[in-house]
């Protein structure tokens, strides 16, 4: 019987599932350098989370490590992402959430500097609307909120807690940084977060032909 206060098959099972999706995600670029961390919940009090630094494209088991939910290692001396917080404190928020994926592609972080001053980027009457959870018709509209860079992390999670009393999110972009995009489970955060990216690539795209 593991002494571990979490089930470590849940843990192969999720960096397994991490591993996979993190290397597509670093094959498309958007995962440069030792950019990006990314996150599954575990059970109710932990998470797996990548390890700070290194090449996500060459992830493997020793790449993830557990997290309590105020962003704690657990039975590690690993250190996870300086924006541990920003993943743990969506988990304790929301029971359903399942998956949390930050991406630094040229496209959310060109999107991210461009509406910065706005903070945040409108979203309206794209089919891809449906994508988000909840959205049943493209007749609608989002707001994509963009937030300033800080390295207070305790700061930004409580910018983001406001933004989430305020209104329904699936994601947000930090300027000059990237974007964060969650839901239920693997396949959920990543339907958004590739939504997340069509959609302000078309933004994008949109600007150069006004």
């Amino acid at each position: 019987m593991s002494a571990l206060p979490y089930d470590p098959e849940r843990l192969s099972h999720c960096a397994g599932e991490l591993i996979v999706n993190i290397r597509e995600l670093a094959a498309r670029g958007w995962t440069p350098a030792t950019s990006s961390n990314f996150s599954m919940r575990m059970d109710e009090r932990h998470a797996a989370i990548t390890v700070s630094g290194g090449d996500k494209g060459r992830l493997t088991e020793d790449g993830i490590m557990v997290v309590d939910l105020e962003g704690r290692p657990v039975a590690t001396d690993r250190r996870s992402s300086a924006e541990t917080l920003l993943h743990t404190r969506l988990y304790q928020r929301f029971g359903e959430v399942g998956c949390v994926l930050h991406t630094h592609s040229l496209v959310q972080t060109v999107a991210s500097r461009l509406y910065a001053g706005a903070g945040h980027v409108h979203l309206e009457g794209y089919e891809l609307l449906k994508a988000f959870a909840g959205n049943s018709t493209h007749e609608m509209a989002i707001e994509l909120p963009v937030l300033p860079n800080s390295q207070d992390m305790t700061v930004l999670a409580a910018q983001v807690d406001a933004l989430l009393d305020a209104q329904c999110m699936w994601g947000y972009l930090i300027d000059g940084h990237g974007l964060y995009a969650w839901g239920r489970d693997m396949a959920e955060a990543r339907r958004h977060l590739e939504a997340f990216e069509f959609l302000l690539a078309c933004e994008l795209e949109t600007r150069k032909l006004k």
